[in-house]
C-alpha cells in the first residue's frame, strides 16, 4: 500500500494539490491508508459490453489462476443475482442463443483483479447493473420521461438508472457507514444513442445526459467529488460529448478507442454484425481502467 513517511510530506502533497487544478489523485484516501476496515466500493453501469459479451471460456489458465487467488476479498453484487465473490457470469438464455456464448465477463473481472493484486490487504464491494441494447436518453436517465423512453422504444424496458440507486442503496444501507467508502463509478454505454434510427436527440444531447448521470449519482451519495470512469464506445455526437464531460470536469477519466488497427487503442471485436469485444479486449478493457484509475487518482503525488 502507499505510505507518507513524515507530516511534513503530508502537508506538502496536500499543497500541491491546492495549487493544481488538473486531474490529480487525491480522491479516496483510505484505498492508500490500508484501511482494512473500510471495504472499497465501486459502481459499475452500462449496456451490453458492460454487461458483458467476452467468452470468459478463453480466459488464459494463469488469469483463471489469478481470479481464484483474489475474488473471496471481492462481493459482487450483480443485477438480481444472489451477493457472489467476483466471478465471470452465466449469460442469459438469450446471450447464449443469439452469441453462442455460456459463460461471459465484463470489465469488471480483470479491474478487480488488478485492484486486488495491487492492494492484496484491502477488501471489495463490486455493485453492477446493467442490460444490453440500452439507451441514456431513455432507460438509464435519471430524468426520466415517457416519452423519452418512447423515442427509444425502450417503455418495456426497466427505469434502470433507479434500478441501479435501488440496488447499490440495498447493498450499502445494510451496513454501517463506517464500513464502507464509495471509490468510484465505471461506465460502459453509448451504443444505443449512437444509433439514429431512434433519432437525433439522444446522441446530440448525449453529453448533458451523462453529466446529469454523473452529477445525480455523485449527489445521491454525497460524493462530489467521486471518480467516475468511462470507455469510449459508440460514435459521432456521443463520442463528443463524452470527450467534452471528460475534459471539463477533473474527476472524470475516459479511456480512449480508435478504429485504426495500428492504433494502440484499437480493441477487437466480433465480427458485425455483433459488434461486441473479444476476450482479450475486455481483458485490456478491464485492466485500462485499473491504469486509468491509479493514473488519476492515487499514484499522481504519492509514493509506495
Amino acid at each position: 500500500m502507499f505510505r507518507i513517511t513524515n507530516w511534513a510530506a503530508i502537508v506538502f502533497l496536500l499543497l500541491v494539490f491546492a495549487c493544481n487544478s488538473s486531474k490529480k489523485a487525491v480522491v479516496n484516501q483510505s484505498l492508500i491508508q490500508n484501511n482494512t476496515t473500510t471495504k472499497k466500493v465501486f459502481l459499475f453501469a452500462g449496456q451490453s459490453n458492460m454487461e458483458g459479451r467476452a467468452d470468459a471460456d478463453k480466459i488464459p489458465l494463469e488469469d483463471v489462476e489469478r481470479l481464484e487467488a483474489v475474488k473471496h476479498r471481492i462481493q459482487f453484487y450483480y443485477n438480481s443475482e444472489p451477493v457472489s465473490p467476483l466471478k465471470v457470469t452465466t449469460g442469459s438464455t438469450y446471450v447464449q442463443k443469439k452469441f453462442s456464448l455460456t459463460n461471459v465477463f465484463g470489465p469488471e473481472l480483470f479491474f478487480g483483479i488488478e485492484l486486488a493484486e495491487a492492494y492484496p490487504n484491502e477488501e471489495f464491494i463490486f455493485i453492477k447493473r446493467s442490460k444490453g441494447g440500452t439507451s441514456l436518453y431513455g432507460a438509464w436517465n435519471p430524468n426520466w420521461t415517457e416519452e423519452k423512453a418512447a423515442l427509444t422504444n425502450e417503455l418495456k424496458i426497466p427505469k434502470l438508472y433507479s434500478e441501479f440507486i435501488s440496488l447499490s442503496r440495498s447493498v450499502l444501507d445494510s451496513m454501517p457507514k463506517n464500513a464502507y467508502e464509495i471509490c468510484g463509478m465505471l461506465w460502459v454505454q453509448g451504443e444505443a444513442d449512437t444509433n439514429t434510427k431512434r433519432g437525433l436527440q439522444p446522441s446530440e444531447s448525449y453529453g448533458d445526459n451523462l453529466t446529469t448521470l454523473i452529477h445525480s449519482v455523485r449527489e445521491e451519495f454525497e460524493l462530489p467529488e467521486m471518480p467516475f470512469l468511462l470507455f469510449q464506445v459508440g460514435g459521432g455526437k456521443v463520442v463528443e460529448g463524452m470527450l467534452k464531460v471528460a475534459e471539463n470536469d477533473t474527476y472524470v477519466g475516459m479511456i480512449p478507442q480508435s478504429s485504426d488497427k495500428k492504433s494502440k487503442d484499437y480493441y477487437p471485436k466480433n465480427p458485425s454484425p455483433l459488434g461486441h469485444y473479444v476476450t482479450n479486449s475486455m481483458k485490456r478493457i478491464g485492466t485500462e481502467f485499473f491504469s486509468l484509475y491509479q493514473e488519476l487518482y492515487v499514484n499522481e503525488y504519492l509514493t509506495k
